[in-house]
């Protein structure tokens, strides 16, 4: 009954739902927000990954190779991040954890995301020196982290908080 302390929602938290239909909701939204970014890490990393067997690559500057070291292996720790709600559902489905598992499922995508904001800041970085020479490639990749650091990050914190009522 909703209102009560018998596992449906009450008023305050806006959903006449039990726990476990919450859980599946929530996994269901986890799961969509997840392909989105899957797709895009995927494709970014396979991209990276070929940058090496170019002939190009022996010609980068010391600093360029490195950059595109730490690239990959941000790309490479943000696929895993990012498979990794896939992969732990499969293993704890049918033993009654759901809302643990979508816990730690978002934990992940979160930190998916925080990678995947890394490698793509990196990876622009990269590009960017290796396509001019300009003093104003360090402003551009700052403005355009800043720029993902909004749209990812504090415009849905601010709408969070501003909705919440505190």
């Amino acid at each position: 009954m909703p209102g009560t302390d018998n596992g449906y929602a009450t008023p305050e938290r806006g959903r006449d739902e039990t726990a476990d239909e919450r859980a599946d909701r929530r996994w269901g939204e986890l799961i969509q927000e997840v392909r989105v970014a899957q797709t895009g890490v995927q494709i970014l990393f396979g991209f990276l990954l070929t940058v090496v067997f170019t002939p190009r690559y022996t010609q980068l500057e010391q600093t360029e190779q490195t950059i595109y070291i730490v690239t990959v292996v941000l790309g490479a720790a943000a696929t895993g991040a990012l498979i990794g709600p896939v992969s732990f559902h499969r293993i704890v489905a049918g033993r009654r954890i759901k809302p643990a598992a979508v816990l730690w499922a978002a934990r992940l995508t979160v930190i998916g995301l925080i990678l995947l904001l890394a490698t793509m800041t990196a990876a622009l970085l990269l590009i960017l020196r290796v396509a001019t020479d300009d003093g104003y490639v360090p402003w551009l990749v700052a403005c355009v982290l800043v720029w993902y650091l909004l749209c990812w990050f504090a415009l849905p914190a601010w709408i969070r908080h501003r909705h919440s009522g505190g």
